[in-house]
């Protein structure tokens, strides 16, 4: 507990981290701008192109806004006491080491664990509240038909944050942990989705983006792929902020600081 009250209050005294958590959750902002603007492109439209007017599901579009946010705020958590010499001390106070990265990983995954679900539901209830049952009703279905797809992707953002701790310990660079990351939301997928059938299906599967509506069995929906069962994807969500936390885990035990 002591090692854990120490890690929040090393994120919390840092300035950086209000600002990361402020832009995670700007994204509800840059969701409701994106409805207001879809909303007046679906009023301005001639009345027979109405009905075949679709829109993206806009807390899809968005989530990548907390997700590299949070993502970026699990790699500074650690790479910042590199850079100062820091951990030097931590190391010296936790000798044992793992508990260090245990409790880091604590603070960083409950923070992306409440930012995630704000972001999310946050974008969901503006878009609503804009789009009505404009687009064909694609906003007016059941609240409750829809949190399980929602849910899923609030834990990708978390998923991230731990992500970027794993990553920054394995790297000790902020910028190396990040230029993975960016990757991994932007760059990947793009590449993955020019590749040649059936390396995009089978890769886009296990894709980040994909996984929320295959979890909830809506994979057909994707824009990635579909190959995954639901508890094959969860376990691949799992394993995107797992693997990287166990190999900077052996890592912090083996290396010098």
């Amino acid at each position: 507990m002591s090692v854990l009250t120490a890690e929040w209050l090393k994120v919390r005294s840092v300035r950086s981290t209000y600002l990361i958590i402020g832009l995670s959750l700007g994204a509800i902002f840059l969701g409701l701008a994106l409805a207001v603007m879809a909303a007046g492109m679906y009023d301005s439209a001639p009345p027979d192109k109405r009905p075949s007017a679709r829109i993206a599901d806009l807390e899809e579009v968005v989530v990548i806004v907390p997700q590299l946010c949070m993502g970026i705020l699990g790699a500074l958590a650690i790479t910042s006491e590199y850079v100062t010499g820091l951990i030097r001390m931590s190391l010296t106070v936790v000798p044992r080491r793992w508990p260090l990265l245990a409790a880091k990983a604590a603070v960083v995954g409950t923070l992306g664990a409440v930012v995630g679900p704000a972001a999310v539901f946050g974008t969901y209830l503006a878009s609503r509240w804009v789009l009505g049952d404009r687009f064909s009703g694609a906003y007016a279905t059941s609240f409750l038909d829809k949190l399980p797809l929602l849910t899923a992707t609030s834990l990708t953002v978390p998923a991230f944050a731990l992500l970027g701790l794993g990553l920054g310990v394995i790297l000790r660079s902020a910028a190396g942990a990040i230029t993975v990351i960016v990757g991994l939301v932007y760059v990947v997928p793009i590449i993955v989705g020019n590749l040649p059938e059936p390396w995009s299906e089978r890769l886009g599967s296990i894709m980040i983006g994909a996984l929320p509506r295959q979890i909830t069995g809506d994979g057909n929906a994707s824009v990635y792929g579909s190959l995954l069962s639901p508890a094959a994807s969860a376990a691949v969500l799992i394993a995107y902020a797992a693997l990287p936390l166990l190999a900077a885990t052996w890592l912090l035990r083996r290396r010098d600081a």
